[in-house]
């Protein structure tokens, strides 16, 4: 489930693990955000994974040189750039190179340093992922139809609520160190080109950091045909933090 993910987000922009395994290239990400809308206000934070100019995965800022994203993502290499703070993939924002890569020996998480500092507000890492119920928000530039290869990646940011889920939900998951999330209305969730972007939970101006998109959670190849697995970004704050200071 997580190459698809994976191949979904780098084709589409959206959600790369989410329907590709976690062992899958990154020229195979493609997934997006399916029964999504158009996003409602700038996420400073938000991050589009680029190779040759063209959007590969989701990330979010979360120092003014750091990027959280999946490990999936970056695993094939290669020369990496970020757009930082635009809802358009293509213009605006900031732009930098990703000067190195690191990434978790067993989480599908990295972190991406860039070799300037930016500007744009970065986003806290939450003190924990929530518990059932909580609602959360996903963003990214995914495929918006759900079959892997169905239709061109949105440049406009797409955005969907939903909420955390009972782990026993999703198929495989790591409780430990993943999020399960809903797929609203049984059709809704994140694809190819979504993974590696972030689930966030608050509100406006009060955002944090909980998930970053790895997988679907019932192996199913269709997007938002059952639940989401993301990485519990929360479970490997001392992780990333080693990872950024050294």
């Amino acid at each position: 489930m997580r190459k698809a993910i994976v191949s979904a987000l780098a084709a589409t922009g959206a959600v790369g693990a989410l329907c590709l395994p976690a062992t899958a290239a990154a020229d195979e990400v493609d997934p997006m955000i399916v029964g999504g809308h158009d996003a409602t206000q700038t996420y400073s934070f938000m991050v589009s994974l680029q190779q040759q100019g063209s959007h590969l995965c989701g990330g979010a800022l979360i120092n003014p040189d750091t990027v959280v994203t999946a490990a999936h993502c970056v695993e094939g290499g290669g020369d990496f750039t970020v757009r930082v703070g635009s809802n358009d993939n293509t213009s605006g924002g900031e732009q930098a190179a990703v000067s190195s890569t690191r990434s978790h020996d067993t989480a599908d998480l990295a972190v991406l340093k860039l070799d300037r500092q930016l500007s744009a507000a970065p986003i806290d890492i939450a003190a924990d992922s929530g518990a059932t119920g909580t609602p959360t928000r996903i963003i990214g530039w995914g495929q918006t139809c759900p079959e892997s290869g169905c239709g061109e990646v949105p440049t406009n940011l797409q955005e969907l609520d939903t909420q955390v889920v009972d782990d026993a939900d999703c198929q495989g998951i790591d409780g430990a160190g993943e999020i399960c999330t809903d797929n609203p209305n049984g059709d809704s969730g994140a694809c190819y080109g979504d993974s590696g972007g972030p689930q966030i939970k608050g509100s406006e101006g009060n955002w944090e950091l909980i998930g970053a998109t790895s997988r679907t959670g019932n192996g199913d190849p269709t997007c938002a045909t059952g639940p989401s697995i993301y990485t519990d970004v929360t479970a490997y704050t001392d992780w990333i933090t080693q990872n950024t200071t050294s």
